[in-house]
């Protein structure tokens, strides 16, 4: 009796652990293809290259890794198949080469995120775009080859443990969590505690005097309005609820696994398919935590699902991504001189599709 309800509590976890596996994947491939859509169909939108990267990036991961956690992942319950040794092979690489170049992409998202709210004005001191990428590429590269300098894949009669985790990089694992998880966290933890604390100053900073002070009475109410408020706020409250997400989000996810690939390998094949979908989650969570967060994007979303309407079809016009406006952002910022605030171009205006406002320009 004590064998049969081991068994069934066993099939019940199993069976709730491939559910939510599927409807991970399932979110994972429609929220990074939708996103990938919007952006693409969004113009003037400054770290449009970061987000491209990482949808694609997601979008890997989800046609490649998360099936074959779905399909050959071990106990409990989330698939059976037995993979033979080139395919474990395989296996290794992709997720020791896209796992990293997640973070690092993500890191790199919040870095560029740091540069245009903190040094708007200065785009000649940072890389341009495509050399970052290029390097994040260059070290996701690196650490999917040393997967496969590990020890093979176990004989039939054994689990073939083709994760990293489990024998995927042998003595390789603290190198690969360092670059992996430790470097994007500092990253990021960096960069977004920077943006919270000029947040947080603009907030704490009073406000400019009128230029014309009216005369005002000497009655009670004149002397009480000169008050503080009776329930003081938080200043930069608002400001920190992006940061506290990203890190939070990145904190939770990739931490644990990034602590299993610490732990020896036993105690972490106990826990490797638990960890590995907690991981993939990340995948789910970035189109909307990187993409409906900002403002153009929900814009975006709001006028193609107005446009996919069959009552508004004729009366919308789509934008798209030139070749040009693209190559533009592979090469980076111009080296010229800073433009001043009155020769930077009107965000309103690009985010209009170039339309004149329909208010006077004095106005």
């Amino acid at each position: 009796m004590a064998n049969t309800t081991g068994l069934n509590a066993t099939e019940i976890a199993g069976s709730v652990g491939l559910i939510l596996a599927v409807l991970v994947e399932v979110g994972a491939l429609l929220g990074n293809g939708a996103l990938l859509v919007v952006v693409l169909r969004t113009p003037g939108l400054q770290d449009a290259l970061y987000l491209v990267h990482l949808c694609i990036v997601d979008l890997l991961a989800a046609a490649s890794i998360m099936p074959l956690g779905l399909l050959a992942a071990p106990p409990p319950g989330l698939g059976g198949v037995r993979l033979g040794p080139e395919p474990c092979r395989a296996a290794r690489f992709l997720s020791a080469a896209l796992l990293p170049a997640c973070t690092l992409g993500v890191a790199a998202l919040g870095l560029a995120r740091y540069r245009f709210i903190v040094h708007p004005l200065r785009p000649g001191l940072w890389p341009p775009p495509g050399l970052v990428l290029t390097a994040v590429w260059a070290v996701a590269g690196l650490l999917g080859a040393l997967s496969l300098l590990g020890p093979p894949p176990a004989p039939p009669p054994a689990p073939a443990r083709c994760s990293v985790l489990v024998g995927g990089l042998g003595p390789f694992r603290p190198l690969w969590a360092l670059l992996a998880f430790a470097l994007p966290a500092l990253l990021l933890l960096g960069a977004y505690s920077s943006i919270f604390l000029v947040a947080r100053r603009a907030a704490l900073r009073p406000p400019r005097p009128a230029r014309v002070s009216r005369l005002r009475s000497d009655s009670l109410d004149s002397r009480l309005s000169f008050l503080p408020p009776l329930r003081p706020r938080l200043p930069g409250g608002k400001a920190a609820l992006a940061p506290a997400l990203a890190v939070g989000q990145f904190a939770a996810c990739w931490l644990p696994y990034g602590c299993a690939c610490l732990a020896p390998a036993a105690r972490a094949a106990e826990a490797e398919a638990a960890v590995t979908w907690v991981a993939y989650s990340a995948f789910a969570a970035h189109p909307f935590l990187y993409g409906l967060l900002q403002r153009p994007i929900r814009l975006t979303l709001g006028r193609l699902t107005r446009c996919a309407l069959p009552r508004t079809l004729g009366t919308c016009t789509l934008h798209a991504w030139q070749p040009r406006a693209l190559l533009q952002r592979l090469q980076g910022p111009p080296q010229g001189p800073a433009l001043g605030p009155s020769e930077a171009p009107d965000p309103a205006r690009e985010l209009a599709g170039g339309q004149s406002p329909s208010m006077p320009e004095a106005t």
